[in-house]
């Protein structure tokens, strides 16, 4: 047995139950009590993402400067660790300049929109059992919904700037974004169909109930989200907005100061929201086979979460970034027949477990081991079919040059 006592207002396994007490003893209208809670709880939220953006603006910097043989910030603070505070000082003191032919209303606007959903998407997110601000029946849907507003944001902050390549920038992303989206749906759709619920609550007490998490069932999906998240939230090796060599800066690239701060607070907001969601969806959420009776379970989401978004730091700092003509037919030809194949398979495999009334005991074991063999055999067969990894259409690769004048190649068609 636990030693505290559950819903009491010291046991903070569930951080609603002090806020519970205090709101009842104010002994407030039903009404007022509702909005103090929505406020407390939004205000919770807000301070728990600056602090964590802030701590890993230093991790990240630190991580990549030791992947890569450096010692990253080491100055301001110890160990640099005030150097996020003193970067989000000198945003706030450098002058907002408005370019000359901008569209000003607009060109304000876009980082504000952009902003917006990434901190919004957070409240249908479970922290713990009634760690949630909306408990919504359609929570997948609603950040599904939410998380698409930042394309025509992204549309808005390029076309207002009045900046060619800020406009191109700005088209390149949108097509990145809806490529990826599509994938990003088929995933989560395949998580819906399996529960049968877009509850983000119903979906963790599932695997709560069941004992097991959907990374076990479909890992073909989770890598799939995982990877169009990261397209989202303009991670190597898909930050392909960004490619200076080409776009200047993107297109964000007539912005600075607080407003070109909206827009990289925003790209941590949404890393975290990516890696939220696969946390609830695919990873058991705040649940630990039993331990969120002795360890909080905000806890358990958190350590879950920022072990998901360690990984996108980890691709930061080891993996070169594409070409946009290979990442986009990455995307549709590649991943995007993968997850239509994903869903039809998983949909089939509910129908069959429903029809022969299987014991999850044995229905879920052999689920995972089919599910996990398919992904092997349909990634490896699939890249072979595109011709990868078979030599076909492979170029010529120039080797080091023996003679004065002379270059020699290596391949079928050199010999």
């Amino acid at each position: 047995m636990p030693i505290l006592l559950r819903g009491e207002w010291y046991d903070l396994r569930d951080l609603a139950n002090p806020v519970r007490e205090l709101i009842d003893g104010l002994g407030l209208v039903s009404e007022v009590d509702y909005v103090l809670w929505s406020l407390i709880a939004s205000l919770a939220i807000l301070t728990w993402l600056v602090l964590s953006v802030l701590a890993f603006i230093w991790i990240e910097r630190r991580v990549v400067a030791r992947m890569q043989n450096r010692k990253g910030p080491n100055r301001v603070g110890p160990a640099g660790l005030l150097q996020p505070v003193a970067d989000a000082l000198k945003l706030l003191l450098k002058e907002a300049i408005t370019t000359r032919g901008a569209d000003r209303l607009l060109f304000w606007l876009g980082p504000v929109i952009i902003f917006i959903p990434t901190i919004v998407v957070f409240a249908v997110v479970p922290f713990g059992e009634s760690m949630v601000l909306a408990d919504l029946n359609v929570g997948v849907l609603f950040m599904i919904a939410v998380a698409g507003i930042m394309t025509p944001a992204v549309f808005l902050a390029g076309w207002s700037s009045n900046n060619k390549y800020a406009m191109l920038a700005a088209m390149r992303t949108i097509a990145m974004l809806i490529s990826y989206e599509i994938i990003q749906v088929l995933a989560l759709l395949a998580a819906v169909i399996f529960i049968g619920s877009m509850n983000l609550q119903t979906i963790v007490s599932w695997q709560d109930e069941y004992n097991t998490w959907l990374i076990f069932i479909m890992p073909l999906a989770l890598v799939a989200y995982l990877v169009a998240g990261a397209v989202e939230i303009n991670r190597s090796p898909m930050d392909i907005s960004e490619a200076e060599s080409e776009l200047a800066a993107g297109y964000h690239t007539e912005y600075g100061g607080i407003k070109f701060g909206f827009f990289y607070q925003a790209e941590y907001l949404a890393g975290f929201a990516i890696a939220a969601s696969a946390t609830t969806l695919f990873f058991g959420g705040w649940t630990l086979w039993g331990l969120e009776e002795w360890i909080p379970g905000w806890l358990i989401f958190l350590g879950k979460l920022y072990a998901v978004f360690f990984v996108y730091i980890w691709s930061r700092g080891t993996l070169p970034r594409l070409r946009i003509d290979q990442l986009m037919t990455f995307a549709w030809k590649f991943m995007l027949p993968l997850m239509i194949l994903n869903v039809l398979l998983v949909a089939a495999e509910v129908v069959i477990w429903e029809e022969t009334g299987a014991s999850r005991n044995v229905a879920l074991p052999a689920i995972g081991a089919v599910n996990a063999a398919l992904a092997a055999v349909l990634v490896i067969g699939w890249a072979r079919f595109l011709g990868h990894g078979s030599g076909r259409g492979r170029g010529y690769s120039a080797t080091l040059t023996r003679e004065v004048g002379k270059i020699y190649y290596t391949g079928a068609e050199a010999s």
